[in-house]
């Protein structure tokens, strides 16, 4: 069974909003008022589920075991128009970095990038209408109420990109791990084989002019990465988020592989990955594991062949064993994020993403009619089964009220050109009824 340190960054979950509460069929019965007019109160909104971001969370992990959420109902309405109690939403947190998707659409609803940013994923709904809302010159006793909206129901899909300031890629078993336990505190798995790192390992560095920045070690890259060769888009996700990439580059003149075909391999895969190209972000290129006899020989070939295909760029020489060229490295590092944050920092407002995204459900008043057998048709749309969950059917006026509207919305005349004659079952969601011409 996997430890509470278990790295999860993608899981697909299921919310239920809460319902509204019922509005209420009373009149009033006080004394000297024979004749009291409708009294029932409406019915209380629904809990919303809310996601919070939290950045004390780092993974998924809590979402693992627990798939389905549900937030309380409305509390119906009461007599005496007094309305009944809205319930409390639930509040989910989620690591800072969470990206929340529909499952079934791909839609994306919204990305939680700040701590404390909130994200409305399923709306309660709201209460239904008491009688004192019916009464008319023609109906003064109307015995018509709503019955409370239905929360909203989502399947969604969440996925983590890991948030750190400077992210390092390379191919596997280049150094990325050693470097980050030498630098921070973090203590990732180190070994000599493909794919020690199975998943991302964040850490802070502190400099000792009191600046500081987060480090990511990203699970190694190889060819085909973007198309999901490896370990694949598992990784490159994470690689969105970083503002600077240490590209480390292995100078180890036995690994049996050429030092400039790594570098572009990497760099092409990182173009691949999305319409925004992951290879134009700021870039330092580390030629790393220099404690290595030989590698001063390939370092120099490497260099020779970045001059050859145009790349204009320092090479930070490093060996994390014996901590060689590290502290100009990180140096060169925080400089690099602070510019990028200085950049980021001037950008127009409208540029800005705003810290709270809400879920707005599209109105769909449109219907269709389905044949299901011979005298018998069913009714799909949106907006008009949930019309209907919200009749109260218990009383004759209620029902009346809902045939009128079903009537105006075109259902009836949409059934006879279906073929429907009087006597015939319809269907909407769990309501049926007679169709009569």
């Amino acid at each position: 069974m996997p430890t509470p340190s278990t790295f999860v960054d993608q899981t697909k979950i299921e919310v239920q909003a809460g319902k509204g509460g019922d509005g209420m069929v009373a009149f009033r019965h006080e004394k000297f008022m024979p004749n009291g007019g409708p009294a029932g109160g409406d019915g209380g909104r629904g809990g919303s589920i809310i996601f919070v971001a939290d950045n004390g969370l780092r993974t998924l992990m809590d979402f693992r075991y627990r798939r389905k959420f549900k937030a309380e109902p409305g509390e119906n309405g009461r007599i005496k128009a007094q309305y009944g109690k809205a319930a409390k939403d639930l509040y989910l947190k989620v690591p800072v970095g969470t990206t929340v998707y529909d499952f079934f659409t791909g839609e994306e609803i919204g990305d939680l990038v700040e701590n404390g940013q909130e994200l409305v994923v399923a709306k309660g709904g709201r209460g239904g209408r008491g009688n004192i809302h019916f009464a008319t010159s023609v109906n003064t006793a109307p015995e018509i109420a709503e019955n409370g909206e239905p929360g909203e129901f989502r399947t969604l899909r969440l996925e983590l990109k890991v948030l750190a300031d400077v992210g390092l890629v390379g191919f596997p078993s280049v150094g990325k791990s050693t470097l980050l336990s030498v630098v921070t505190s973090a203590k990732p798995k180190i070994a000599a084989y493909q794919f020690t790192t199975l998943k991302p390992n964040l850490g802070m560095v502190l400099l000792p002019d009191g600046r500081d920045f987060s480090m990511a070690d990203l699970p190694g890259l190889i060819k085909g990465a973007s198309q999901g060769v490896g370990l694949g888009i598992q990784f490159l996700r994470h690689v969105e988020r970083t503002k600077v990439i240490l590209h480390m580059v292995s100078m180890d003149p036995n690994n049996g592989r050429d030092a400039y075909e790594d570098y572009e391999t990497i760099l092409h895969e990182l173009a691949s990955y999305t319409e925004d190209d992951l290879s134009s972000k700021r870039e330092i290129i580390v030629a790393s594991q220099m404690d290595i006899p030989g590698a001063d020989e390939k370092l120099a070939q490497f260099k020779k062949d970045l001059a050859a295909h145009g790349v204009d760029q320092e090479v930070y020489e490093l060996s994390s064993v014996t901590h060689q060229g590290v502290d100009r490295l990180m140096s060169r590092a925080a400089d690099l994020v602070s510019e990028q944050e200085a950049e980021a920092a001037v950008k127009p407002k409208e540029e800005v993403k705003t810290k709270t995204y809400k879920y707005h459900r599209p109105e769909k008043m449109e219907f269709t009619v389905e044949k299901l057998a011979d005298h018998e048709f069913e009714i799909h749309g949106e907006q008009l089964e949930r019309l209907v969950a919200m009749t109260n059917l218990d009383h004759q006026d209620g029902i009346m009220r809902l045939a009128r509207r079903l009537k105006k919305m075109g259902v009836d005349d949409e059934l006879r050109a279906q073929g429907a004659v009087d006597g015939d079952d319809v269907y909407i969601g769990d309501f049926s009824f007679e169709f009569v011409q």
